[in-house]
């Protein structure tokens, strides 16, 4: 085997194990023109009753806005929190508020939940 044949494989088995930490690294949303998006490009919400880090959108609330969902072994990173909801499962959350999708939002930048219920739905922005 080839010094130049060794290396390559050296380096391939590097990006192997090194594409896994990066995926985990990977912010649980985007930034599009202000606003937050998940990776889908769909706008996310905040809802104004939430508060201290918990969600009040739970049942038929939760039905029509999907909660931006995390899993057992996301982590909290930076302004990125994980938060557990009435139901034990995990929701992310950007600067202490959950975030959420709305039902009727068909197409990336649809913003179409931005300031119902009086104002209580906005879209969430970054900082």
């Amino acid at each position: 085997m080839t010094y130049f044949t060794q290396s390559l494989k050296a380096l391939a088995v590097t990006a192997a194990l090194a594409l896994p930490a990066l995926a985990f690294a990977a912010e649980p949303a985007m930034e599009k023109d202000g606003m937050l998006t998940d990776h889908k490009g769909m706008t996310l919400y905040t809802f104004a009753k939430d508060a201290g880090a918990k969600s009040m959108c739970n049942g038929q609330c939760a039905t029509n806005w999907p909660p931006l969902m995390a899993t057992d072994t996301d982590k909290s990173m930076g302004e990125w929190t994980v938060i557990k909801r009435d139901d034990g499962s995990m929701q992310w959350a950007y600067d202490g508020k959950p975030l959420y999708t709305f039902i009727k939002d068909k197409a990336p930048g649809d913003k179409t939940g931005d300031g119902l219920m009086d104002g209580a739905w906005k879209a969430a922005k970054a900082d």
